[in-house]
């Protein structure tokens, strides 16, 4: 585990992102992720790098995984299983298939329509997960390509130092030991508890 320091005081640009994805992953932690308004702060996140046999983008640009490959700082929106929606943040440089997919938020913003979405009062259940977070937010392939910093999306920094702790990576065959997921410690709202050491 390590603390983390703030990311400064005004909304996240392009340039946050232009930078190695295992240096932007942990600090998003503590980031407040809004779509249209609603949200919370991040407290999960999984990176994802060009040569890295788990990513989407280690074989190449695809239709599916264009954005992917697009400039840092914008959207990358696919579907996971033909089922639900997952949502990445593009990283490093254009053309180099970087991005942190966010599996899971503490629900602070926008609560009725999350609720209404996900179609339960439980609010430890409403953002845990990659798919989840998506169907409260209302993410889907529209949102594909979008850039970070103009609506419907915001990214407004933490205002304080957070704990982040590292553990390899879940729902992955290819790769699963690195430890490249990043999670705020102590949250109740990740999708699956950290093993203990």
């Amino acid at each position: 585990m390590r603390d983390v320091a703030s990311t400064g005081g005004r909304a996240l640009g392009r340039d946050f992102f232009a930078r190695s994805v295992l240096e932007v992953a942990p600090d998003l932690i503590g980031v407040t992720l809004l779509v249209d308004g609603v949200g919370g702060p991040i407290v999960e996140v999984e990176a994802y790098d060009r040569e890295d046999p788990a990513s989407h983008g280690f074989r190449g640009r695809t239709l599916r995984n264009a954005s992917m490959f697009g400039p840092p700082g914008h959207a990358y929106v696919y579907r996971s299983y033909g089922i639900h929606w997952c949502l990445n943040l593009v990283c490093e440089e254009e053309g180099t298939a970087a991005a942190v997919l966010v599996r899971a938020l503490e629900p602070l913003h926008g609560l009725d329509g999350m609720r209404a979405r996900r179609r339960t009062d439980n609010a430890r259940l409403l953002c845990a997960g990659p798919g989840r977070l998506c169907e409260a937010l209302a993410v889907t392939r529209e949102h594909d390509g979008l850039a970070l910093d103009e609506p419907p999306f915001e990214l407004r920094p933490r205002s304080g130092n957070v704990e982040v702790a590292a553990a390899p990576r879940i729902g992955i065959t290819r790769a699963a030991d690195l430890p490249w997921r990043y999670v705020l410690a102590g949250s109740r709202y990740l999708s699956r508890a950290v093993p203990r050491a």
